[in-house]
């Protein structure tokens, strides 16, 4: 074994010696059936407190599609995030990750490498009917699981991949610099973020804060959210990017039943299609289509949910087009690339997809919680299925993650060089 991953091992076990003794968890806190956002990250501190902290260690194994042996892998992060009262309705929020991957992302890339998610101060009168936020800011929007085609600060936000989990990915990612204002009222809020242009182009060393990917143009959105009932939220949007026409936007979540929420999203703008953002090509044709999706969760008195969600994004390759990519010379180079792409964009890179997303908290045992999910490409029949195991302790967890990429050698997911991924997890809060 690797000595780094022989050394995040041993952490694991001393890790897991401190806690034998399992204790009863807190009450989760009920989620908003009618909340605007995704659901949480399964993987959630036990305490909510105004600071969080903890250490992660990963060691793992990748099965290879184009070499002979596997790949062990391994990984060491420290998460980091606060809120504190600077005086009279102002505050300052922090949050940062720093990841250690074995192997480096690429080769010549840093292996360390920090994410600054957020860095802002927000300040709210007396009156709380209002809202004004400046500095680096993680804005997330949209319900869905899978892909959100409304949440239009998503491209440019990851600096590492360290897991298949939609939702941890968006936690994760790095926040664009804005200046944000909101005005509450009753039933609804209107707000305005302007995000300025402070940079040229992306910068991948492992220290810098990386301002090329989210701030290398300038953009501004409008959001106006209404409360219509108890059951039913909805959100609008005007979307501006300096280099492209204005884009329009709505999410709506709905509450059919006391087990049962629907959720959709729906954009149309125009831009160049996704192989040409994914691959950077030169583009002078635009057209105007439309991202969509539409999804259902129903949830059990045992605790069990499921969400069934359909994926659309008018800009990805169709099954023709993308099987022509995979004819050229340099293939499958460039479906890989297109395929890093979109994942840099957060983007569905297929014209279509089907998911399915299951969580079952105590499974089995007190505290063992799973999650797992499974993404269809219906055009090539193509999988991606995804699942996680976590035991929690009172400031511990243990967790195994399976990762399987199905599908023949020239589909979605079959093109991918990890054919099978496996690492366990330890992560210790603070």
């Amino acid at each position: 074994m690797h000595p780094f991953a022989r050394s995040v091992l041993t952490t694991l076990v001393a890790l897991a010696s401190l806690q034998v003794t399992p204790v009863n968890a807190a009450t989760d806190a009920d989620a908003d059936a009618l909340g605007l956002e995704s659901a949480p990250e399964a993987a959630a501190a036990p305490a909510a407190t105004n600071t969080r902290m903890y250490i992660e260690g990963a060691i793992g194994n990748s099965s290879q599609r184009y070499q002979p042996n596997s790949v062990d892998t391994a990984r060491a992060s420290f998460d980091f995030s606060t809120t504190a009262q600077m005086g009279p309705g102002l505050r300052a929020v922090l949050s940062d990750r720093v990841d250690h991957l074995y192997p480096a992302p690429a080769p010549g890339a840093d292996a360390t490498v920090n994410t600054l998610r957020e860095a802002y101060l927000s300040w709210q009168p007396e009156s709380r009917d209002t809202v004004l936020e400046f500095g680096r800011i993680n804005l997330r929007y949209g319900p869905g699981y899978g892909y959100n085609p409304t949440d239009f600060f998503r491209d440019g936000g990851l600096r590492v991949v360290t897991t298949a989990d939609p939702f941890a990915l968006r936690e994760n990612r790095q926040g664009s610099v804005m200046l944000r204002a909101q005005r509450l009222w009753s039933g609804g809020s209107l707000s305005v973020a302007l995000s300025p242009k402070l940079a040229d182009s992306p910068n991948a060393a492992g220290w810098n804060p990386d301002l090329g990917s989210t701030n290398n143009r300038n953009r501004a959105l409008v959001t106006l959210g209404t409360q219509w009932s108890q059951r039913v939220s909805s959100q609008l949007f005007l979307y501006k990017d300096a280099a492209l026409s204005p884009a329009a936007g709505a999410n709506m979540t709905a509450l059919l039943s006391d087990a049962a929420v629907a959720h959709l999203e729906l954009t149309r703008s125009k831009e160049p299609d996704l192989l040409s953002r994914a691959l950077s090509l030169p583009s002078s044709s635009t057209s105007t289509r439309n991202r969509f999706v539409g999804g259902v969760t129903y949830t059990t008195s045992s605790k069990l949910s499921i969400t069934a969600e359909y994926e659309y994004n008018g800009f990805a390759l169709n099954q023709s087009n993308w099987a022509a990519l995979g004819t050229s010379s340099t293939a499958p180079a460039n479906q890989l690339a297109y395929l890093g792409g979109a994942l840099q964009l957060q983007d569905l890179a297929s014209r279509q997809a089907y998911l399915i997303y299951v969580t079952q908290k105590s499974l089995w045992l007190r505290n063992l919680d799973l999650t797992a999910y499974l993404r269809l490409n219906p055009d090539d029949n193509s999988r991606l299925a995804w699942v996680e195991l976590r035991h929690h302790w009172s400031k511990f967890d243990l967790t195994l993650q399976l990762q399987q990429n199905m599908g023949n050698a020239t589909s979605d997911f079959g093109v991918l060089p990890d054919r099978r991924l496996l690492q366990v997890l330890g992560t210790y809060y603070f």
